[in-house]
């Protein structure tokens, strides 16, 4: 009944037999229960390693069962830390796909295919956005990585945004969270709300994005320079997967009108971010890339973690955010 929760069926009689007869040993359990003497000690091995039994001096088979409240609740937490950790991984995933995909354009030929083309310069890129946003008919989703953008080039989209939105084209963007603290970037947003935009913040994002209809993305072929060159890619898979990457990522990011929450460990967003790139090894410099934010910052930011967590070297500080659950321990 408990194997959704990692429990077999083997180990839940064992585990329900020591709650019934605490002051059994293995010889009374493999009679009690009719299983032989490896099974039961295998059984009671599982149970050890899920933390339903403890060591134990008394009589018996030398372990004391949990409650099962208790039990039930270390089970539960072990599956939802296991969840989160995965959920983890894959947004990691779909992240380095995109940013794979973009990078390995570079190497595409130069002459147009039926999946992608290719585009060099910022006048190219602008001029076949503008075509692209003239024949997008339903939705145009966007990453905007990079921090706070100028006011004059905030002011120089308005007219295509009006336009889009005049149609009844969706617009869904993504911003850093950095944004939240520069006024041209708040007053555009305003301004995109009120005709119908809408507009989020995460803490990074993967890439510069542009998703059209579902059925054509554009991303920079340098990941580090959008303006020296852009792909546009039609194949359907590539596109789906990076539809994907947007809904996840959308889904966990926050309307630019609320403030982002504080999570169990009371850490905004933006420091566990700078937590995990820490314990990734990433340079003030490329979390500051990241994050949209100066150097300076960034520095402060990993100073202040560092401090919380008793740490004197970024490896030391991603060992204590484990060892205190501030990150999973999965792999």
């Amino acid at each position: 009944m408990l194997d959704v929760l990692g429990l077999d069926g083997e180990a839940e009689t064992i585990y329900r037999a020591m709650l019934s007869h605490p002051h059994d040993g293995v010889a009374d359990l493999v009679t009690r229960l009719q299983l032989s003497e490896e099974q039961v000690r295998a059984g009671l091995d599982r149970l050890s390693a899920l933390a339903l039994i403890q060591p134990s001096a008394q009589e018996g088979t030398g372990f004391r069962t949990i409650s099962p409240e208790t039990a039930m609740e270390a089970l539960l937490a072990r599956q939802q830390a296991e969840l989160a950790a995965q959920q983890m991984r894959v947004e990691a995933s779909r992240a380095a796909a995109a940013k794979l995909i973009a990078e390995c354009s570079t190497l595409r030929p130069r002459v147009l295919d039926d999946d992608s083309e290719r585009l060099i310069g910022p006048e190219a890129i602008r001029d076949r956005l503008a075509q692209l946003a003239e024949e997008t008919k339903q939705e145009i989703a966007t990453f905007a990585p990079g921090g706070a953008h100028s006011a004059e080039d905030l002011q120089a989209s308005r007219i295509p945004n009006a336009a889009l939105l005049e149609r009844g084209v969706r617009m869904r963007t993504v911003y850093l969270d950095s944004v939240r603290n520069h006024q041209p970037t708040l007053d555009h947003v305003t301004w995109l709300n009120a005709r119908g935009g809408q507009v989020r913040t995460a803490p990074t994002l993967p890439i510069r994005m542009v998703i059209s209809d579902r059925r054509q993305a554009v991303l920079p072929i340098d990941t580090v320079d959008a303006r020296a060159g852009a792909v546009i890619l039609h194949g359907a898979g590539t596109v789906a997967a990076l539809c994907a990457l947007f809904e996840g990522i959308w889904s966990s990011s926050i309307p630019l009108g609320t403030m982002p929450k504080a999570d169990a460990d009371e850490m905004p967003p933006q420091e566990r971010a700078v937590l995990k790139m820490l314990a990734q090894g990433y340079t003030d410099e490329a979390i500051a890339n990241r994050l949209g934010v100066s150097p300076r910052t960034a520095r402060r930011i990993a100073a202040d973690l560092m401090e919380r967590l008793e740490a004197r070297s970024r490896f030391e500080a991603g060992v204590h955010a484990v060892q205190d659950g501030w990150l999973p321990s999965s792999r």
